[in-house]
């Protein structure tokens, strides 16, 4: 071909047309996608509108190598009409048109590659931080968008998508010129943008089948081939400063990617990979009548290999543990199908659901998990890097003997009650602030959720919510809902429950009761889950405060253990007093019955001598040391009365004898009180008697013993 001005002018419209398309298609990508709200086309219209320096740099260059073409072909004729003088040899040599082409490819060319890869970066690294946002939303965040018009959407697509690569096969073609070869720079570019529609169009088709991860992956997709499209640019633009150049040579811009060339003209990879194989085999395979051949029947073989594709992709083998439906459209179509061999359309007209019904899942209902050892010590390392939400709990109750102690209608004990609210006049944030802290508590928990799929179960479960995986946290939509909906029941049951029942659970009491009220929450929202267990790993006090509570624990042991030791002392002291323990509170209670009778009604009153005799019933009852005094109390009071009224009785039979000798009757009386008084002591005296009136009869005898052994012999003899 003739390289002229003409040829130049064709490549400088051909750059125009190519910036109108490559325009064109962004603005309709970008108004299209704000207007539907799909995020990847928006993402893409970034791709495509990043090609439009690329065009005019060089519908610019062109234009001047236009330019200076007509320079030349008008020093050319003006030399063949004049001549050449040594004056007009050193005006040509500073020909405007070709200082200016020859600025262009020194200074033009590079800078606009390097502000296309600035450009390419700064839009792929925006691009990917805003979809690693919209992957997990806060609450200013907006989620990932997807238009609601798909089918406009992959017609715009697939249409723009077709034309684009049109137009870059065609300046691909035009490119093989020598004069054009910097138009494959704008081929390349012109070919990204049919790529990035063609990813986001099967990302569409996917989400149209339930699919909805993939576009989001085309998104991120479109990103990172930005950044690493700016990559590749960066790096031809260094190179480019290091490679020699030869005379009238065209440099080549660095925004020519090599990986959009090839793909812009697939006959140069297939010529590339033919050049490959003879290489590596030696000899020119590819002429041969085998390689022929395959390439030949290459068609036939692929139509068979799909065929074959579609037709095992119509049968889905389910497993005895596993259950299946179909799916047409992302709807539900048939019955459910467990342990046998089931068919359905070919792909893409219906897909198969297949679930595992009988494995077991863990789900954690905490972001990260308290460290602990084999032994869970509540005093060990605190980690304070993790940031961790602790569960809200009932403030501990009052002991039962402080709140028999205070009584139940007393002002300490309303005061120092769990549940007590503040009153009117404590309405401030502190007394606020202080009526919570005395209603509640904190703890830290471990708690993992075991759950399965119902064996009736698995449609409810595919309707329950999308089976969309949160990036950042890698589960499940349907996963996020279950450990949201176990976090409401779990803090709602521990509100009301009191510190030392949750921290000190009797046996599996607190795990049943999640359970059971975790699985009432799932079967009311139908999600076809069966809550197997509730594991509690690790239960303690909240930071730092938990060594607090080892001295907590051991002052409490302490109290129970005087108190065990006053129970005890008083059950043994009611046992020896009443002989059974268990009759001591029926004794105190008739005891108090009766003095508040007697302190109302007095002490004759028939309820007093009721309430008396209900207490000596209980008390006479038993065997203890109070019955047995209260026994022999009685028989001494019976001797004590037995024995005055013997006493009464000798004193009423002697009237008769003193009333007849009245001074003999006394005499007598005193001498037997004289001689009982007498007969104990050694030396008697008798004073204050007449002695007229004393006798003395004193006869002196020798006492006998009672054995004499001389009487003995002597009787013994004389016979």
């Amino acid at each position: 071909m003739r390289i002229d001005h003409f040829s130049y002018q064709q490549a400088s419209r051909v750059s125009i047309l190519g910036f109108c398309l490559q325009f064109s298609i962004g603005i309709v990508l970008l108004v299209f996608g704000r207007l539907a709200g799909d995020t990847t086309l928006v993402v893409a219209s970034t791709m495509v509108l990043c090609g439009l320096p690329v065009w005019t740099a060089l519908a610019v260059v062109f234009h001047q190598h236009r330019l200076e073409r007509l320079e030349a072909l008008e020093r050319e004729e003006l030399a063949q009409s004049r001549g050449e003088t040594i004056f007009e040899r050193s005006a040509l040599d500073q020909e405007v048109a070709a200082r200016r082409l020859g600025q262009m490819h020194r200074w033009l060319m590079p800078l606009s590659s390097l502000a296309v890869a600035l450009l390419l970066l700064g839009l792929g690294l925006w691009n990917w931080s805003r979809l690693q946002e919209m992957n997990d939303p806060g609450p200013d965040a907006s989620p990932f968008g997807v238009g609601s018009v798909l089918g406009w959407q992959l017609a715009v697509c697939l249409g723009l998508a077709l034309a684009a690569f049109i137009f870059a096969r065609f300046v691909a073609g035009m490119s093989k010129q020598t004069a054009w070869q910097n138009l494959r720079g704008g081929a390349g570019f012109m070919v990204s943008s049919a790529l990035v529609m063609l990813a986001t169009a099967v990302g569409i088709v996917f989400h149209v089948f339930q699919r909805p991860f993939i576009i989001e992956w085309m998104a991120l997709g479109i990103a990172g081939f930005q950044i690493a499209l700016a990559i590749e640019i960066f790096l031809n633009w260094t190179l480019n400063l290091y490679r020699p150049r030869r005379a009238n040579e065209i440099p080549r811009p660095a925004f020519d990617s090599r990986v959009l060339g090839l793909l812009a003209a697939p006959d140069n990879l297939v010529r590339g990979i033919n050049e490959a194989v003879n290489y590596q085999f030696g000899f020119d395979i590819t002429s041969s009548w085998g390689y022929k051949l395959v390439l030949r029947s290459s068609g036939a073989l692929v139509a068979i290999g799909v065929v074959a594709l579609l037709v095992l992709s119509s049968l889905v083998v389910v497993g005895p543990g596993e259950q299946a439906v179909r799916l047409r459209g992302g709807s539900i179509a048939g019955r459910v199908h467990q342990g046998e061999l089931m068919w359905k359309l070919p792909w893409p007209f219906e897909t198969a659901e297949v679930v595992d019904i009988a494995q077991v899942h863990a789900l954690p209902l905490q972001a990260s998990n308290l460290k602990v050892g084999k032994v869970n010590l509540w005093d060990g390392p605190v980690d304070s890097e993790t940031e961790r939400a602790s569960y809200l709990v009932a403030a501990p109750n009052l002991a039962d003997e402080v709140q028999r102690d205070l009584g139940t209608g007393s002002e300490a004990s309303t005061a120092l009650s769990p549940l007590s609210l503040p009153s009117a006049s404590d309405l401030s944030n502190e007394a606020a602030a202080k009526g919570i802290s005395d209603r509640f508590a904190l703890i830290d928990a471990d708690l993992v959720l075991i759950w399965r799929i119902k064996s009736n179960g698995l449609l409810s479960w595919l309707s329950f919510a999308s089976d969309v995986k949160i990036r950042r946290s890698g589960i499940e939509m349907r996963e996020v809902i279950l450990r949201e909906i176990c976090r409401r029941e779990v803090c709602q049951y521990l509100s009301t429950r009191p510190l030392d029942e949750v921290l000190s659970p009797s046996g599996a009491a607190l795990a049943t009761a999640l359970r059971e009220r975790i699985q009432k929450s799932f079967d009311l929202q139908s999600t076809g889950v069966e809550v197997v267990s509730i594991q509690i790993p690790a239960l303690r006090p909240p930071g730092e405060a938990a060594a607090l509570y080892e001295e907590l624990s051991m002052d409490t042991q302490n109290a129970r253990k005087v108190k065990e030791e006053a129970q005890r002392i008083a059950n043994t002291t009611m046992a020896a007093l009443l002989g059974d323990a268990r009759l001591a509170s029926q004794a105190i209670d008739a005891i108090e019955v009766w003095r508040s009778t007697l302190r109302e009604k007095g002490e004759t009153a028939p309820e007093t001598l009721t309430a008396r005799l209900a207490v000596e019933t209980i008390l006479v009852s038993t065997r203890g040391q109070i019955a047995t005094q209260i026994k022999s109390s009685r028989a001494r009071r019976w001797a004590l009365h037995l024995r005055a009224r013997i006493t009464a009785s000798e004193v009423l039979g002697q009237a008769a004898a003193y009333h007849t000798a009245t001074d003999l009757f006394m005499q007598r009386k005193l001498m037997e009180a004289l001689s009982q008084s007498l007969s104990t002591v050694r030396q008697k005296y008798v004073l204050g008697i007449d002695p007229n009136r004393i006798r003395v009869d004193i006869q002196m005898q020798q006492p006998e013993v009672g054995f004499n052994l001389a009487d003995y012999v002597e009787k013994k003899s004389d016979k």
